[in-house]
C-alpha cells in the first residue's frame, strides 16, 4: 500500500498543495501565539525574584508598616524598604527654549539594601551601597523631556536634588506595574526630605524580603497572611511577581489562540476542498484499482497514507515556523513588551498546536475519503455527471469523536472555559448558517423561472447542477467577507474609543494631594488663570474591601468573575451629594447633615457581581481600620468620562476625620493649560498634576498594540478563508472544465463562458454581502463590548467600503481561478473523459 501511495504521491503532489497550505497556516499561527504567550509568562515566572525585588513583597498604601510588624518581618530574612509615589519633577533653572519646567514622574525612595536581586544599573556602572539623600538617578526619558543631564538639579516638593546619573536598568521595573511618567530614584531619606509624604498623601510603601535559599516562598506568604490577619497588607511572592502582566498576557494569549483556532477550523474547510479536488482528479485511478480487486480498506490505506504524509509535513513545518516566529516578534516589539524573553522551545503549546492540526485534518479529510472508499467503481467513473453524498456510520463516528476532541482540548487548555466555548459555538453556528444558506441558494436556484439570457441561465444552472460547489463557495465567500467586516468594525471601534469618545468628555488635568484646608485657595488660583474652568474637587482615600454581606474576601479561594475591585486597594471618597458622572439606580442618597451609622453607595455593576444590594453590609479597611457600612444606594458609574469615578462613596461623617487630601479635575480651554499648571505648582509644590492628554496617549498606544495583535492574528483567518475559496474552485475544476469544453464545442466563446461564471459569483456575493455584514458586525460587537468592555462605535463608512473591497477581492480571486479553464483544448479534454 505504501509503495503505491509513494509512487502516486511523488508524481502528483501538486494536487495536495492546498491541504499543505491550509494546515500550515493554522498550525503555524497557533504555535506562534502559544509559544509567544508561554515565552512571556514563563520569563515573568523565571525572573520572579528580580521582577518583584525579593522573594516576598508586603505592600501598604498611604501609610508605612509599624515598627513592631517590621521587626517580625525581619525574622523571615533580609528586608528592604521602598517608598513610591507620583510627584512633579521641577527644573531648578527654567528652560530657555520654552520647554516644560515640570514633569509628572514616579518618584521612588530606596534603602541601602535595594535591590535584593539584580542590580540598579546606571551609565557609570552599578549603584552600590544606596544613594545619598541629596542625589537621585533618573530615566533617560525624564532627562530628554526636561532637557537636563548629570550634574543638573531638580526639585521635588521642598527638597532639591543633584542628578547623579542616568538609569540603564531598574531591575524591578516590571513588578512596579503601570506608570504615568518616567522614573526617578533617590534614597528613602531623600524622599522624606521632600515633605511630600503628609497625612492622606497617596503613596505606596513596599517591603521586600529575601528568604533563605531553601525556603518555599508560597508557604511563607501564607504564614504571613495568617500572622498579620488583622492587617490589610497586600502580599506577592516570586511565583506571581507581576500578576497584572500575567493576567493580561494570558488572557490576550487565550483570545488570540481562539482566533488562531477559528482560522484553523476555517482552513479545515479548505483542507476538505483540497482533498476533494485531489480525490476527484484521482477518480479514474481509484475506480481502476477497485476493478483490479482493491478493497475499500486498501483504497483508504493508500490515500490516507498520501494525505497523512502531506498533513504530517504541513504540521511539522507549521510547528517549526511557529516556534521561530516569537523571537522575531519580540525583537520587533522590543519597546512594547515588559520583558525580552530569549529563544526557547515551549513543548506544551507546540504539542497542543500539533494535536489541533491532526484533529482538524481528520475531521475534514475523512468525509471526502469516505466517498472515495465506499462508492463503487461504476459510480466513480460517472462522477463527472453524478455524485453521491452518502457517508458510512464509521466515518460519522470518527468525525464526531475528532470534533469532540477539538472542543475538549480548547476547554481544558482555556483560562476561561465558558468564553472559549462561546467562541467555538459561535464559529460552529456561523459555519452551519453559511452551509444552510448554500443549501437554500441551491434549492432556490432550481425552482426560479429560467431567464431568457443564456449567460444568466447558465449562471443560475451552475448553482444547482450535479457536482455544483455552491455550499463550499457560499462558505468561502461568506467567511472571507465576514472576516473583512469583523476586522474593520473592531479596528474602527477601538480607534473611536479613544479618538472620539474619551477626548470629548475628559477633563484637561488631574491635580492630586491638595491640602483639605486649602480648597478655597486652590479654586481661586485656578479661576484667576482660567475663568472658564470647571472644577470638580473631591476627597481622596484608599481602601480595601475585606468583606461583603456575610463573606470575608480572605476566605475566598477564587474571586468572583469580574470582581477586579477586590484585588488590593481602591480609591474611595465621601460626598454629601450624588457625585458627577453617576446616576442613582436604587436606594436614596443620605441627607447633607446625616450623622448616623456609616453608609456607602456602591457601583451597580459591582453590586451585581458580588450579589449584594440595598441594606447589605460592606466592610472596607482604610488606613488599617476596618469600617463596616450599610449599602444605602446603588449607582450607574459613567466610567468613560475619565473623571473621578469611585466604586464606593461613603457618607461624609464616616471619613471626614480620617487623614486625607483632595483631588481635583479641571476642564478648561487648552490654551490655559500651561498657565494653570505653573500657578498651581507654584502655590502647592507638594501637589501632583497629571495631563489627561498624556494618559490618553498611553492608552491609545496600548489599544493600538492590542488592535494590531488582533488584526495580525485575524489576517491568518482571512488567508484561510481565501484558501477555502481557492479550494472550492479547485474542487469544481474538473466539472467546470467539462462544461467549458462542451459549451465551446457548441459554439460558446471564452468570454461567454467566463461571463456566466462571473454572473454566478456575483449573485452569490450579492446574497452574502448582507449576511456577512450582519455576522461580521455581530462578531465585532461581541469582541468590543463583551470581551474588552468598550463602547460600540464602528465607522460604518469604513465598514461598508471594506465590505465592497472584500467582495471585489473575492470575486477577483474566483474569476482568476476560472481563467485557466478558458485555455483547455476541447480535443484534449474530450480524450481525457
Amino acid at each position: 500500500m505504501w509503495k503505491i501511495a509513494r509512487r502516486d504521491l511523488s508524481g502528483r503532489f501538486r494536487g495536495l498543495r492546498l491541504l499543505f497550505l491550509c494546515l500550515f497556516l493554522g498550525v503555524a499561527t497557533l504555535a506562534a501565539i502559544g509559544s509567544l504567550t508561554s515565552a512571556i509568562t514563563g520569563e515573568l515566572a523565571d525572573r520572579g525574584q528580580m521582577i518583584l525585588g525579593g522573594d516576598i513583597e508586603v505592600e501598604t498604601s498611604q501609610r508605612e508598616i509599624p515598627v513592631s510588624d517590621l521587626a517580625q518581618l525581619r525574622e523571615y530574612g533580609t528586608l528592604s524598604e521602598t517608598l513610591r509615589m507620583r510627584a512633579m519633577a521641577n527644573r531648578v533653572v527654567p528652560a530657555s527654549d520654552g520647554g516644560p519646567d515640570a514633569v509628572l514622574t514616579e518618584l521612588k525612595g530606596v534603602d541601602g539594601a535595594y535591590p535584593l536581586y539584580g542590580a540598579l544599573t546606571v551609565t557609570g556602572g552599578r549603584v552600590e551601597g544606596g544613594l545619598p539623600a541629596d542625589a537621585l538617578v533618573i530615566g533617560q526619558s525624564l532627562a530628554d523631556r526636561l532637557q537636563v543631564g548629570i550634574g543638573d538639579r531638580l526639585r521635588y516638593g521642598n527638597a532639591t536634588f543633584r542628578i547623579a546619573d542616568l538609569i540603564v536598568d531598574e531591575p524591578d521595573r516590571v513588578g512596579e506595574g503601570f506608570t504615568l511618567g518616567p522614573v526617578a530614584i533617590t534614597s528613602v531619606e531623600g524622599l522624606r526630605r521632600t515633605d511630600l509624604i503628609q497625612p492622606g498623601s497617596l503613596y505606596q510603601a513596599k517591603y521586600r524580603i529575601r528568604l533563605p535559599a531553601t525556603t518555599d516562598a508560597s508557604e511563607v506568604r501564607e504564614a504571613m497572611e495568617e500572622r498579620f490577619a488583622e492587617q490589610t497588607y497586600e502580599y506577592k511572592d516570586r511565583d506571581r511577581a507581576a500578576p497584572g502582566a500575567n493576567r493580561f498576557f494570558e488572557r490576550m494569549g487565550q483570545f488570540l489562540t481562539l482566533i488562531g483556532l477559528t482560522a484553523l477550523i476555517i482552513a479545515g474547510i479548505g483542507v476538505s476542498n483540497g482533498v476533494s479536488s485531489y480525490l476527484t482528479a484521482k477518480r479514474n485511478s481509484i475506480a481502476t484499482l477497485k476493478v483490479l480487486g482493491a478493497s475499500s480498506r486498501d483504497i483508504q490505506r493508500i490515500y490516507m497514507a498520501q494525505i497523512g504524509a502531506v498533513a504530517a509535513l504541513a504540521i511539522i513545518v507549521g510547528l517549526t515556523v511557529g516556534a521561530l516566529i516569537p523571537p522575531l516578534l519580540v525583537a520587533a516589539a522590543r519597546d512594547v513588551l515588559p520583558i525580552q524573553p530569549g529563544f526557547s522551545l515551549h513543548p506544551l503549546p507546540l504539542l497542543t498546536s500539533a494535536i489541533y492540526g491532526l484533529l482538524i485534518a481528520l475531521i475534514f479529510t475523512l468525509p471526502p475519503l469516505a466517498r472515495a472508499r465506499t462508492e463503487p467503481a461504476a459510480a466513480l467513473f460517472r462522477g463527472a455527471v453524478e455524485t453521491r453524498g452518502r457517508y458510512d456510520r464509521r466515518t460519522i463516528g470518527l468525525v464526531a469523536l475528532a470534533g469532540a476532541g477539538v472542543v475538549a482540548l480548547a476547554l481544558v487548555t482555556a483560562r476561561e472555559p465558558l468564553f472559549s466555548a462561546a467562541v467555538l459555538g459561535a464559529t460552529a453556528a456561523v459555519l452551519g448558517l453559511l452551509f444552510a444558506i448554500g443549501w437554500g441558494v441551491r434549492v432556490l436556484s432550481r425552482r426560479v423561472p429560467r431567464p431568457k439570457s443564456p449567460l444568466w441561465r447558465l449562471a443560475i444552472t451552475n448553482l444547482h447542477r450535479p457536482g455544483a460547489q455552491t455550499a463550499p463557495l457560499v462558505v468561502a465567500l461568506g467567511l472571507a467577507l465576514t472576516l473583512f467586516v469583523t476586522l474593520a468594525a473592531i479596528q474602527t471601534s477601538l480607534n473611536a474609543e479613544i479618538a472620539r469618545t474619551v477626548p470629548a468628555k475628559a477633563p484637561n488635568q488631574f491635580v492630586l494631594d491638595i491640602p483639605v484646608a486649602e480648597q478655597d485657595r486652590f479654586r481661586e488660583i485656578v479661576t484667576a488663570e482660567a475663568p472658564e474652568a470647571e472644577l470638580n474637587v473631591v476627597p481622596s482615600l484608599r481602601g480595601t474591601i475585606t468583606a461583603y454581606g456575610d463573606t470575608r474576601v480572605a476566605d475566598l479561594e477564587e474571586l468572583p468573575e469580574g470582581a477586579w475591585f477586590l484585588r488590593g486597594e481602591r480609591g474611595v471618597t465621601y460626598s454629601d451629594v450624588l457625585p458627577e458622572g453617576s446616576d442613582l439606580t436604587a436606594g436614596e442618597w443620605w441627607a447633607a447633615d446625616y450623622d448616623g451609622p456609616p453608609l456607602v453607595s456602591l457601583d451597580q455593576e459591582a453590586a451585581e457581581t458580588l450579589g449584594v444590594g440595598i441594606g447589605d453590609t460592606m466592610t472596607v479597611s482604610i488606613l488599617g481600620r476596618e469600617i463596616p457600612a450599610r449599602i444605602a444606594s446603588l449607582r450607574q458609574v459613567n466610567w468613560d468620562t475619565m473623571g473621578f469615578n469611585y466604586i464606593m462613596v461613603f457618607s461624609p461623617n464616616t471619613l471626614v476625620a480620617a487623614p486625607h487630601s483632595l483631588t481635583a479635575t479641571i476642564s478648561m480651554d487648552p490654551a490655559n493649560d500651561s498657565a494653570v499648571s505653573r500657578a498651581v505648582l507654584g502655590a502647592f509644590p507638594n501637589a501632583t498634576l497629571i495631563a489627561v492628554g498624556e494618559v490618553i496617549e498611553q492608552v491609545s498606544g496600548l489599544l493600538g498594540q492590542m488592535s494590531g495583535a488582533i488584526v495580525a492574528a485575524a489576517s491568518i483567518a482571512i488567508l484561510a478563508g481565501i484558501a477555502v475559496l481557492i479550494g472550492a474552485i479547485a474542487a469544481s475544476r474538473a466539472a467546470r472544465s467539462y462544461d467549458s469544453v462542451i459549451l465551446k464545442t457548441l459554439g460558446a466563446t471564452r468570454w461567454q463562458v467566463l461571463g456566466a461564471q462571473a454572473v454566478e459569483y456575483a449573485l452569490l456575493a450579492s446574497v452574502l454581502a448582507l449576511v456577512s455584514l450582519a455576522l461580521g458586525m455581530t462578531a465585532a460587537w461581541f469582541v468590543i463590548v463583551q470581551v474588552f468592555d468598550f463602547g460600540w462605535s464602528p465607522d460604518w463608512g469604513v465598514v461598508l467600503a471594506t465590505l465592497l473591497g472584500g467582495a471585489a477581492l473575492t470575486l477577483g480571486i474566483s474569476l482568476a481561478g476560472s481563467i485557466p479553464l478558458m485555455s483547455v483544448r476541447p480535443a484534449q479534454a474530450l480524450r481525457a473523459l
